[in-house]
């Protein structure tokens, strides 16, 4: 075995993507209602707002959607490739890699620069720069535990234990 990776982490990443959006939209914007995609923008308490930032939000659901099903097809693809090798850790990896970096690129555009939303407007105003730049860090910390996932496994694999 060589630690080949054919396609194996772009696949994770892509689905980690994917999956991150959805937990992001269920819980914070579904089950908690913490925030909508535009709820700073276009604040909820009309009805009329309220239909944009569904609207938002489905269009968000919509994308993160296509990339599990783009993720999928890419998995797909890479095993069937001659010389496959499956490394459940490198999978894990990738799937935190692009959980964490998509939460990261996300907060800091959405939340820090163009304060589309905040990660919970429910708290006073003046606490949403810690809620974001929590968020932000603890999605950095996803990253690199995907990282360091994805490397040990590759490392694995180049000396032969999966």
């Amino acid at each position: 075995m060589n630690g080949r990776d054919n396609g194996v982490t772009a696949a994770g990443v892509v689905l980690g993507v994917g999956l991150g959006g959805f937990v992001d939209g269920i819980v914070l914007h579904q089950l908690l209602q913490w925030h909508h995609m535009l709820s700073n923008w276009s604040l909820p308490r009309t009805l009329e707002n309220m239909e944009l930032n569904t609207l938002w939000d489905g269009l968000f659901h919509l994308f993160t959607l296509a990339c599990v099903a783009a993720g999928l097809v890419m998995l797909w693809r890479a095993a069937r490739r001659p010389h496959f090798e499956w490394s459940g850790s490198r999978f894990a990896g990738a799937l935190l890699m692009g959980w964490g970096g998509f939460n990261i690129v996300e907060g800091l555009i959405n939340h820090v620069w163009l304060g589309v939303h905040h990660v919970n407007e429910q708290v006073p105003s003046w606490q949403w720069a810690y809620w974001d730049w929590g968020f932000i860090v603890a999605s950095a910390a996803i990253f690199l535990i995907g990282l360091a996932l994805n490397a040990r496994a590759s490392r694995g694999l180049a000396r032969g234990a999966a």
